[in-house]
């Protein structure tokens, strides 16, 4: 086996760990959009029940279309970076450096 190729087979395992990586990193952010978005329609069900004021309702309604807003915005950027994530992925294994070419 010539010292290329071994360098070309570490370069594509760090390459294919750096993605695993990223991806999980990716599915803890959906997650933290969520767990975030869960908090703020919880703020907003505890406020108009717990305090009783004359404009909780529209304060309830505010709290849950701020919850709706960060989800649908949570799970577009999900989509958005696993196609960019599935697109680098193609690439791996194809590395030739730009002196070579």
């Amino acid at each position: 086996m010539k010292s290329n190729e071994l360098i070309n087979r570490d370069l594509i395992l760090r390459e294919n760990l750096a993605i695993e990586r990223t991806d999980m990193a990716i599915d803890r952010t959906l997650l933290a959009f969520v767990r975030t978005s869960l908090y703020f329609a919880i703020a907003g069900m505890t406020l108009n029940s717990l305090l009783k004021l004359s404009y909780g309702l529209y304060l309830e309604i505010a709290f849950w279309i701020i919850a709706l807003l960060i989800l649908f915005i949570g799970l577009y950027r999900f989509y958005h970076q696993k196609r960019k994530l599935k697109n680098n992925r193609k690439h791996i294994g194809n590395y030739i450096p730009e002196d070579r070419i």
